[in-house]
């Protein structure tokens, strides 16, 4: 059972503009990576974050310009409609409090700097990993670590499925969110005894370092908006 969250019920104060322009760029990328054709498995290798090029000279094949580059390019390709429908269903529940709490720049400096911190991760924990990483979630978890923070008792609608039954409930963000970070790790945790250098599937360690990044980063920065947040009804 997927817990899918469908809105919160924070009544903001501001325009999400930072979280519709991160939507926007994803998925204006995403169209861009299926117009690539044959070209696409080229496009992910030479763009997605591989470990094995930031610890091997010998796969340093790039300028290191290129590399570092490649980290923050990686956050805005994705692998298929699934992948990119469901970070931004999350960017889109879980961003537009967290950017009305911190004001538009610092929003888009702990999405950007939580994207960079995942990576650093995933890189630290499969450092010989040839496959490359991709996807928005590494920023995005970092979002849910400081809504995790700033609002743990507001309600997320949340669809649950079960077989061919579906209902909606309203869940506290930090039962939520918790059970969230408790999957990724569990299952960050098994794979590290699973040889995964040469298969692809889900960068855990990829959610953990960002939604840990964003606990850090929601605990320093300075809210713009200080105070309780209203919610509706």
């Amino acid at each position: 059972m997927v817990p899918i969250p469908l809105t919160d019920h924070i009544r903001r104060r501001t325009f999400w503009a930072v979280t519709l322009l991160l939507i926007v760029v994803n998925f204006w990328v995403f169209f861009m990576e299926l117009s690539l054709g044959p070209q696409l498995n080229r496009f992910i290798m030479l763009y997605g974050v591989v470990p094995a090029r930031y610890v091997s000279t010998s796969l340093f094949t790039l300028p290191p310009r290129f590399t570092i580059g490649s980290i923050f390019v990686s956050m805005f390709l994705h692998g298929g409609w699934l992948h990119i429908l469901g970070n931004m269903l999350f960017l889109f529940v879980f961003g537009r409090s967290i950017e009305d709490r911190f004001g538009h720049f610092q929003f888009l400096f702990l999405y950007l700097a939580s994207g960079v911190a995942a990576a650093l991760v995933q890189i630290a924990v499969n450092p010989g990993s040839r496959v490359p990483t991709i996807g928005a979630s590494g920023a995005i978890a970092g979002v849910l670590g400081a809504y995790f923070i700033c609002f743990p008792s507001a309600r997320i609608t949340t669809l649950i499925p079960l077989f061919i039954i579906f209902w909606t409930v309203r869940l506290p963000a930090i039962l939520l969110l918790g059970y969230w970070f408790l999957i990724q790790f569990l299952a960050g945790y098994q794979m590290l005894n699973i040889q995964t250098a040469t298969q692809g599937g889900v960068a855990w360690w990829v959610h953990i370092g960002g939604f840990l990044c964003g606990v850090l980063l929601a605990l320093i920065l300075r809210p713009v908006r200080a105070g309780p947040m209203m919610q509706t009804a």
